[in-house]
């Protein structure tokens, strides 16, 4: 057996494997695999990758250049089989191997360990590149197009879930399914800006659209943290107001939200509760905002429709959904508020100082002002503020430097967490159905106009979902008597 494998394959492929393109292939798979092994060790031991771009060359393209030299070497061997062949110069006999010969078996011994050392790597090469894919870094970094998405994710409460427990589920199926997607974007983004090439391929579009039609079912996703059964209890909520008084005149807002769910006896209440029932819904138009059609499935296992006087009773044309957590945190990981909100926030946590008259009013005017770029935000956005304060208020700059240009630092973050020129995203561009200020969200089902058959609507009872305890007001005695004021 022995003398069979060293006469019908060794000698011969070290015979033919004697080629440039095979040597060329070798040389180029021990530089990759030289180069891959050390940034790993790097990586792992000395601090994370930062630069998405590295990733990209360490993770995809030098595995790809690794996979292609191993690939290159039967190459080179077929090609100079298939030439030699065909001259006729192929030897009747190839050159001997001896092994008694000391070198040559320590030639055998490199070539083992060195199949060996080529298979690990191409292993630790296969996984570590399809994590670094479901890596945020790599989502969210790697293409610019997601960076308004990747932007809201990093302030969100879900910062610290990748974007692959979400967006991809688990299984080959859903993974292949993720890349094949991924692919397509790929060459969007990729052929965008060529002139002549990308009127033949599909443009991305801008901004992103939202929600994503082909999300899991919450089940699969939020349930896996938030257990339905743990909803039960009350929030109480905070909300500050400015006005655009030159005081800046702070007010607040406070409410008790009955949060509700389902409880150990599987009674259901309040908020979730009422929701975690069988809800179906029709929605015409790609945002979910418009619902005039609603099928709610009662504990008896009877059905009550409702619809809007427009819609007639009818079933409309358009999405069909069963009712899920992403229905009203439909921007969870990716929430972009309304200029008033992020404003008020930035002020009440101390980003822009109320200290600073009018800075409410003058805050609000620089951020709905229409900028070109980003860029362009970041730079006269706080160019603005001062000029306005030197014009303005001279003896506020002078005793105020600091606060004003923190001022002017801070509703540069306000803008650039909420809005995105190059990609289109403005105030307003993806609502949140989270409650009923600053957009329809509960309204588009619970506004009177739906209703069933008997005459009976979805409630408008606004006690159902919360108490007002005080609504602007300066310094609430509620909050005092809480201790928090």
């Amino acid at each position: 057996m022995l003398q069979r494998i060293r006469e019908n394959w060794v000698r011969p492929a070290l015979f033919f494997g004697n080629n440039p393109i095979s040597l060329a292939g070798g040389a180029i798979t021990s530089a990759a695999g030289v180069a891959m092994i050390g940034f790993w060790l790097l990586d792992i031991f000395a601090r994370p990758t930062v630069n998405p771009y590295l990733g990209i060359i360490f993770f995809l393209i030098l595995p790809g250049l690794f996979v292609f030299g191993l690939a290159l070497i039967p190459a080179g061997v077929f090609l100079r089989r298939k030439k030699l062949q065909k001259t006729g110069q192929i030897p009747a006999q190839f050159p001997k191997i001896d092994f008694n010969d000391r070198m040559f078996r320590h030639g055998l011994d490199i070539v083992l360990v060195a199949t060996i050392l080529n298979l690990l790597v191409v292993s630790v090469a296969t996984y570590r590149g399809a994590a670094y894919m479901d890596s945020p870094q790599f989502c969210g970094q790697s293409c610019h197009v997601m960076h308004p998405e990747y932007t809201a994710y990093k302030v969100s409460a879900h910062s610290h879930v990748a974007c692959a427990d979400c967006h991809i589920g688990s299984g080959a199926a859903s993974y292949f399914k993720a890349k094949v997607n991924g692919t397509k974007q790929l060459l969007e983004v990729s052929f965008h800006p060529i002139a002549g090439v990308s009127k033949h391929m599909p443009d991305y579009p801008t901004p992103i659209p939202s929600p994503v039609q082909n999300l899991r079912p919450a089940r699969e996703i939020c349930e896996g943290c938030h257990t339905p059964a743990r909803f039960i209890g009350e929030k109480l909520l905070v909300k500050s107001n400015f006005a655009d008084d030159e005081k800046n005149t702070e007010t607040q807002s406070v409410v008790v939200l009955h949060l509700g769910g389902r409880d150990s006896l599987s009674h259901l209440t309040g908020i979730h509760g009422v929701h975690l029932g069988h809800i179906e819904y029709v929605s015409t138009d790609n945002t979910r905002t418009t619902i005039p059609w609603v099928q709610r499935r009662n504990e008896d296992g009877s059905v009550t429709d409702f619809s809007t006087s427009a819609a007639k009773g009818a079933v409309q044309q358009g999405e069909r959904r069963v009712m899920d957590c992403i229905d009203c945190h439909n921007r969870a990981a990716h929430t972009m508020q309304t200029a008033e909100d992020a404003l008020n926030r930035a002020m009440a946590e101390g980003a822009v100082s109320p200290e600073l008259p009018w800075v409410h009013k003058k805050g609000l005017e620089l951020l709905k002002a229409n900028y070109a770029t980003e860029a362009e935000a970041r730079t006269k956005i706080p160019e603005q503020l001062t000029a306005f304060y030197r014009s303005e208020h001279p003896d506020v700059l002078a005793v105020k430097p600091q606060l004003v240009q923190a001022a002017g630092d801070g509703l540069v973050t306000v803008f650039t967490t909420n809005v995105f020129p190059e990609m289109k995203v403005n105030w307003g561009t993806h609502p949140n159905h989270i409650g009923h200020m600053s957009y329809p969200g509960c309204f588009r089902c619970h506004d009177g106009d739906h209703t069933a058959k008997g005459g009976k609507a979805i409630t408008q009872d606004c006690a159902a979902c919360h108490n007002l305890l005080a609504v602007d007001e300066s310094k609430p005695k509620v909050l005092a008597d809480l201790g928090i004021q």
